[in-house]
């Protein structure tokens, strides 16, 4: 098989998201796209969070709260309210949280 067959059997992510998930502004793809935002949040906090090289334990002590906190919200178990994403990491990460809106 050519490199230009290999090509035109790609699917874009958005493709692929069209296909098993629906268009956006639909029911399924909403739900999908909300979910996808909270587990990017945990995902963002745990790089922030191991680039400082701190534990689990040692943030928690910093914001005060607990370890297993700190693991449901990286592990998209628990959803954070955004007074205590903001706390944990300006106050236990030294950073910011910087939001946008698209509309």
């Amino acid at each position: 098989m050519n490199m230009k067959n290999k090509k035109n059997n790609l699917t874009t992510l958005d493709q692929f998201m069209d296909k098993h998930y629906g268009k956006r502004g639909t029911p399924k793809r909403d739900e999908f796209d909300a979910g996808y935002e909270i587990f990017k949040i945990g995902a963002l906090l745990h790089e922030a969070r191991l680039a400082k090289g701190l534990t689990q334990e040692e943030l928690a002590d910093k914001v005060g709260t607990t370890k297993s906190y700190i693991s449901k919200i990286e592990n998209d178990v628990k959803e954070v309210r955004l007074s205590t994403l903001q706390k944990i990491v300006t106050i236990g990460l030294g950073g910011q949280v910087q939001l946008s809106i698209r509309l």
